[in-house]
C-alpha cells in the first residue's frame, strides 16, 4: 500500500477545518436568531437586549453562553431559586436554553471609563 502524500493530506486537513468552521459559525449563526425570538418572553423584566428595565433585575447582554446555560439549567432543576425565573425555565429545553444563551451573549455590552 502506497504512502499518503503529505502536501495532499495536509491540504485535505485544512479544507476539512475550514468547512467545519464554516457548519459551527452557521450553527451558532442559527441559535443566535432562534435565542433572539424566544428571549421576546424575557424582554418583560430583562428589557429586548438584555438590559434590565427593573433595578433588581440581572442584565444578560455581554454575559458569557455558559454561564447563561449553567443559570436556566439550574433555574428549570430548582437547584436556584427564583419564583418567576422557576416558571419561566421549566418549559425551556437544552436547545432553548442555549439559544437564548447565544442571543444574549452575542449582544455587545461597551463599558466606559467615569470621568
Amino acid at each position: 500500500m502506497a504512502a499518503a502524500n503529505p502536501k495532499i493530506v495536509g491540504w485535505a486537513a485544512w479544507v476539512l477545518a475550514g468547512a467545519s468552521a464554516l457548519v459551527s459559525t452557521q450553527a451558532l449563526a442559527d441559535d443566535i436568531d432562534a435565542g433572539r425570538t424566544k428571549a421576546r418572553a424575557c424582554a418583560v423584566c430583562h428589557g429586548p437586549l438584555g438590559v434590565a428595565v427593573a433595578p433588581e433585575t440581572p442584565n444578560l447582554a455581554g454575559q458569557p453562553a455558559n454561564y447563561l446555560t449553567t443559570q436556566l439549567r439550574a433555574y428549570r432543576s430548582g437547584a436556584r431559586k427564583h419564583e418567576v425565573m422557576a416558571v419561566m425555565a421549566k418549559p425551556l429545553t437544552d436547545a432553548d436554553i442555549e439559544q437564548l444563551a447565544a442571543w444574549f451573549a452575542a449582544v455587545r455590552v461597551e463599558a466606559s471609563s467615569p470621568r
